[in-house]
């Protein structure tokens, strides 16, 4: 009897475990099988802020060839399997905190609203998310003679960090 109750509880267990939505890491749950090559053409932009779209691009780029075993190429020559493509839709900076002896800006905010769309060489969309929402912070410096604007080095590290979930996302089904 004792037997078949352990029996019972592991087998449940493991059927509750199955269908929690645990998967293997790099299960490419939103890719087709027989997926080999994938492009990420320069991402779009309808903004004003320079280098943003080279950094977003580079960043999925990288992550995507590190992290699946797809030929990944930044140009859409049709042949390709797989498109991502990717539009950033909005990119505000706006003061976060304020040093209080000079009345300047210490630290800025950065928001990136990104449309992601992967597609299938016959035109099937694969994955799609409209309002990727990216937040990162920086800090900025008063003193003019050591001063090093650091917003190009938080966009790449935010693009990085977009770059990680989005590959997340397509290869995991997160």
């Amino acid at each position: 009897m004792i037997r078949r109750l352990i029996g019972l509880s592991v087998a449940g267990t493991l059927l509750a475990a199955s269908g929690c939505g645990y998967h293997t890491l790099g299960a490419a749950t939103h890719l087709p099988p027989d997926a080999r090559t994938l492009s990420v053409p320069m991402f779009a932009t309808r903004t004003e802020a320079y280098h943003t779209e080279t950094a977003l691009t580079d960043a999925v780029i990288r992550e995507f060839a590190a992290r699946s075993k797809m030929r990944v190429t930044p140009a859409d020559n049709g042949n390709s399997d797989v498109v991502l493509h990717g539009t950033i839709l909005n990119e505000t900076v706006a003061p976060l905190t304020y040093n209080t002896t000079n009345q300047q800006a210490s630290s800025f905010l950065i928001t990136l609203v990104i449309s992601v769309t992967l597609k299938a060489r016959d035109g099937k969309v694969l994955y799609e998310n409209k309002n990727y929402v990216f937040r990162g912070q920086y800090q900025s410096t008063s003193d003019l003679p050591t001063f090093l604007d650091e917003s190009s080095s938080a966009v790449d590290r935010m693009s990085r960090d977009f770059a990680r979930a989005l590959v997340a996302d397509v290869l995991e089904g997160m």
